[in-house]
C-alpha cells in the first residue's frame, strides 16, 4: 500500500476525472490549457504521475520517465475503480480530506451564518453541514444536496468494479 497519497496532474481532457479524484482527497492539478510538453516538464518537476487520455503523450512520458497513467474511455465508475486499483486511491468521500473540486484547494467546515447569503436561502434552511474552499479567489460553498445520492451511487459502481 502507498504510504504517500498519491498527485496528479491531469491533461485538458480529464476535467471530470479531475473533479472526481479531487471530492475523494487527492491532489490534482488540472492543466487543461497547456502544450504536451508543459504537461511533461510540469509532472517531472513535481513529482507527480500525468494522467492522460492521449495514447501519444503517455507514451511520450514513459520514454522520458515521468510516471503516467492512461485514461480510456471507461465510464466514470470504472476509471476511478482502476484509479482505486493502481494508486489506491479510496473510493469514499472523507470529508476531512476532500479538496474543492473546482479549484483543487483544502475545504474546511464552515458554520450556517459564515455562508448566509452564499448559498441559495432554503438549503441554508434545509442542510446543517457546509464546506467553504479555503482559495480566497475561489471561495465556493459546497453541501451534501440532492447531488449527494448521484455521488454515492457512482462510488458503489466503482466499488464492484474495483475488484
Amino acid at each position: 500500500m502507498l504510504t504517500q497519497e498519491p498527485s496528479f496532474i491531469a491533461d485538458g481532457m480529464l476535467g471530470k476525472l479531475s473533479r472526481w479524484l479531487r471530492i475523494l482527497g487527492c491532489d490534482v492539478e488540472y492543466m487543461p490549457d497547456v502544450s504536451d510538453g508543459a504537461l511533461l516538464e510540469a509532472a517531472e518537476k513535481s513529482g507527480r504521475t500525468l494522467l492522460t487520455s492521449d495514447v501519444q503523450l503517455h507514451r511520450l512520458a514513459t520514454r522520458q520517465g515521468v510516471e503516467s497513467h492512461l485514461v480510456d474511455d471507461s465510464s466514470e465508475a470504472e476509471n476511478l475503480a482502476k484509479m482505486a486499483r493502481r494508486f489506491g486511491v479510496k473510493l469514499e468521500v472523507d470529508l476531512k480530506a476532500t479538496r474543492c473540486p473546482l479549484c483543487n484547494s483544502p475545504l474546511r467546515e464552515v458554520a450556517c451564518e459564515d455562508v448566509a447569503g452564499r448559498v441559495p436561502p432554503s438549503s441554508l434552511r434545509g442542510y446543517k453541514q457546509f464546506w467553504m474552499c479555503l482559495n480566497s479567489k475561489c471561495g465556493k460553498v459546497y453541501w451534501q444536496g440532492s447531488h449527494w445520492m448521484r455521488i454515492k451511487e457512482i462510488l458503489r459502481e466503482a466499488e464492484r468494479y474495483s475488484f
